[in-house]
C-alpha cells in the first residue's frame, strides 16, 4: 500500500449522547477506568494494523467521535503519542493534517496545549447551536458562556485553524436564530465551517418554524456572505482551509479506520474491499470484511465524489458510465461547463442526481 488516511474513533460522550448522533458512542463518566483500557486496545490494534496493510506514507489523521475531549490531557497524550510512534515506523514523513474534534463546552487549556505540543493542527468544534432552547431540545449539554470562553480560547491555541459544525432544523430553530448563530460564530473567525440539515424524528412532535431545506439555504447564504467557499454539499472555507482527510474521502482515496463502529476502504487496481469493525467498545478487533466489485466500486466513487464541488476522481470515465445523465444535468445548467460534477444549485439536488446516475450505470451493468 503506497499511501492511506487514518480515521480513529472514540466512542464516548459524557454522561448523555444527543438526540441527533448517529455515530457510535456510548454515554460514559469521564473518570470511568474503561476509558483506559479502551486507549490501551485502541494503540494495540493500531499497531496491528499497521503491521498487516503496511502504508508508506500517512497523509492525514482525523480524530473523532463521541468525544475526543473526553479524553483528558493526559490520555489524548498517551493516545497521540503511541499513535504518532506507530505512523512513523511506516509513514515516509509526518501526516500533514492532523484534526481533532472536541466539544467547544469540555475544553480546556491543559488540553488544546497537549494536542498542539504533539502536532494536531487542526481542531474541529461541534458547536451545532448557540441557542439555548434548540440545544436543550435535542439533549445537548453545555452552557453557552462556557462555549463562548473556549472558543475565544481555541482559536489563541490554533489560530486559522478552527472548523464549527453548525446544525440547521433544530427544534425551536427559526431564520433569525440560526443567523445569529452564524454571527456569532464569525465573530470567532473559523477558518471552515460545516452546515448540516437535520431531519427531524416525526415523534419528537417539536416544530420547526420554516421548511429544513429552505432554513439551510437561509444559512448557506449567510455563510457564503461571511466569505466561505462552498466546495462540499455541507462544508464551507476560507481559500485553502479545505478539509484535506474529507477530501480523500470524497475522492474515493483508501483511508484506514481504527475503533468500534470505524470501517475503513482499500482501493486496489486488482482488489477493492471494506471492513468495518463492530459497534462494541469492549470487543470490537474482529471487523467484517466487504469485497467491492466494480459496480458497488463505481457506484461508492461517484456517491463521495458528486458531493465534492471538483467532482469525482479524475481517474474515472464519467462521460462514458453515464453519459445521459451528465447531458441531461449539463442542459439544465446544474453540472459545470468545463467539469463533470455539479454546480452550486445542483448540489441541492444531488440525492435525485445520484438516483438517475445509478439508474444508467446499472442498465448500462446489465446489458
Amino acid at each position: 500500500m503506497i499511501e492511506a488516511s487514518l480515521y480513529v474513533h472514540i466512542p464516548f460522550c459524557l454522561e448523555s449522547k444527543c438526540d441527533y448522533c448517529d455515530f457510535y458512542s456510548v454515554p460514559i463518566k469521564s473518570d470511568d477506568s474503561r476509558i483506559e483500557a479502551y486507549i490501551d486496545t485502541l494503540l494495540l490494534e493500531g499497531k496491528k494494523l499497521f503491521e498487516e496493510y503496511k502504508p508508506l506514507y500517512i497523509p492525514t489523521v482525523y480524530i473523532g467521535g463521541g468525544t475526543p475531549s473526553i479524553l483528558n490531557s493526559k490520555r489524548i497524550s498517551r493516545l497521540l503519542t503511541g499513535l504518532n510512534e506507530t505512523i512513523a515506523r511506516y509513514s515516509s514523513s509526518p501526516p500533514i493534517e492532523i484534526t481533532v474534534e472536541a466539544n467547544p463546552e469540555s475544553l480546556d487549556e491543559a488540553f488544546l496545549e497537549i494536542i498542539a505540543k504533539h502536532g494536531v493542527n487542526r481542531l474541529s468544534l461541534g458547536v451545532q447551536t448557540f441557542h439555548q432552547p434548540s440545544r436543550d431540545a435535542v439533549s445537548r449539554k453545555g452552557q453557552i458562556k462556557n462555549i463562548l470562553k473556549n472558543l475565544k480560547l481555541a482559536g489563541e491555541y490554533f489560530p486559522g485553524n478552527i472548523s464549527a459544525d453548525l446544525i440547521s432544523g433544530l427544534p425551536l430553530q427559526t431564520p433569525e436564530t440560526l443567523l445569529e448563530d452564524i454571527a456569532t460564530l464569525m465573530s470567532f473567525k473559523p477558518a471552515h465551517v460545516s452546515l448540516y440539515s437535520l431531519t427531524l424524528d416525526k415523534a419528537l412532535k417539536i416544530p420547526v418554524p420554516l421548511n429544513p431545506d429552505e432554513l439551510w439555504i437561509i444559512g448557506r447564504d449567510a455563510l457564503k456572505k461571511a466569505g466561505l467557499k462552498q466546495y462540499e454539499v455541507s462544508n464551507f472555507c476560507l481559500p485553502g482551509k479545505e478539509c484535506l482527510h474529507n477530501i480523500r474521502y470524497w475522492q474515493s482515496e483508501t483511508w484506514l479506520g481504527l475503533g468500534p463502529g470505524a470501517s475503513g476502504t482499500v482501493i486496489g487496481e486488482g482488489r477493492s474491499f471494506r471492513y468495518t469493525f463492530p459497534n462494541d467498545f469492549e470487543s470490537w478487533n474482529d471487523p467484517i470484511n466487504e469485497e467491492l466489485d466494480s459496480l458497488t466500486l463505481i457506484k461508492d466513487i461517484l456517491l463521495m465524489g458528486f458531493r465534492y464541488i471538483e467532482g469525482p476522481k479524475p481517474t474515472l470515465d464519467i462521460n462514458r458510465l453515464i453519459p445521459k445523465t451528465i447531458d441531461a444535468w449539463r442542459e439544465k445548467g446544474l453540472i459545470r461547463k468545463n467539469k463533470n460534477a455539479l454546480t452550486e444549485e445542483g448540489l441541492l439536488f444531488l440525492n435525485t442526481f445520484l438516483v438517475e446516475a445509478f439508474i444508467e450505470l446499472e442498465k448500462s451493468y446489465s446489458v
